[in-house]
């Protein structure tokens, strides 16, 4: 059973493709807020025991390429990840208040899609493909 993560009562290979998108697809997800973001999603990854398996912030969007327990519904894991970061960023970068002044940074939905319908390989070169200059990093940040 190599390749398979294991719970105390399963084992378990689950990999969601997850996309999100800013408010209006204003672009404000660079330099510092970038960072700072892809920061926070990894803390609230780690505290929810998700691994990012591949991660791209866009100037306007986030995508993982994530895996968890079966547990986890992926509903809930977009609704912390987006909530959390949405709460905290805004709280650190006041100008981001101003432009969204009724303090919802994301727009309502997201994209989910398992690794299955597609190979975990073909996500893989697609988040790779996003428009990014340093490709040592598996969660990259656009400049």
């Amino acid at each position: 059973m190599e390749g398979y993560n294991k719970g105390s009562h399963t084992v378990h290979d689950i990999k969601y493709h997850v996309i999100w998108v800013t408010k209006y697809r204003y672009k404000v997800l660079h330099k510092k807020i970038g960072m700072r973001l892809r920061e926070l999603i990894r803390q609230g990854c780690e505290a929810r025991g998700i691994i990012i398996i591949q991660g791209s912030i866009g100037k306007d969007h986030v995508h993982l390429l994530i895996s968890c327990s079966p547990s986890i519904a992926p509903s809930k894991i977009v609704q912390y990840l987006k909530g959390r970061s949405s709460r905290l960023i805004q709280d650190e970068f006041p100008e981001l208040k101003k432009r969204y002044w009724g303090q919802h940074l994301w727009a309502r939905g997201y994209f989910c899609a398992t690794v299955g319908s597609v190979t975990e390989e073909t996500i893989r070169r697609y988040i790779e493909s996003q428009e990014i200059n340093d490709k040592d990093e598996i969660f990259k940040v656009e400049e």
